[in-house]
């Protein structure tokens, strides 16, 4: 039998991966997922995308939202950084989109930060992808 929270972590798993396929459908580049079940109790996966300028990580942000509403029956909780547009963060609960243009991404280096944390396979979006 399948207890709550491995549902919960099941459905947070596919949120996840529908998001890292968002984005790179709309031409994120160096998407990661990032399982940090075994480190914090707070969220279960952050994805991760970089984008080129503040109209495409506003494009993945916009799309990101869209699909997971449409397809998956989620909203988003929260969101910082729109405005910005060099760092864009979507609160799903268990899962937190993280979209960096890439100096912020260099600069905050999410993934060293979450260095114990264990990376989840990220199916390419496309056959000429990765």
């Amino acid at each position: 039998m399948t207890s709550r929270k491995d549902s919960a972590t099941d459905r947070a798993r596919i949120l996840a991966l529908a998001a890292a396929r968002v984005a790179e459908e709309t031409r994120g580049t160096d998407v990661r997922i990032l399982d940090l079940r075994e480190i914090t109790p707070v969220f279960d996966y952050f994805v991760i995308a970089t984008g080129a300028s503040r109209r495409q990580l506003h494009a993945m942000a916009d799309e990101i939202e869209a699909v997971l509403k449409k397809e998956h029956h989620d909203r988003k909780r929260g969101a910082e950084g729109y405005e910005e547009g060099r760092w864009i963060v979507l609160d799903y609960g268990d899962v937190m989109v993280h979209l960096f243009d890439a100096e912020a991404r260099d600069y905050w280096d999410i993934e060293h930060l979450w260095s114990d944390a264990t990376p989840v396979s990220v199916p390419s979006a496309g056959a000429g992808s990765r």
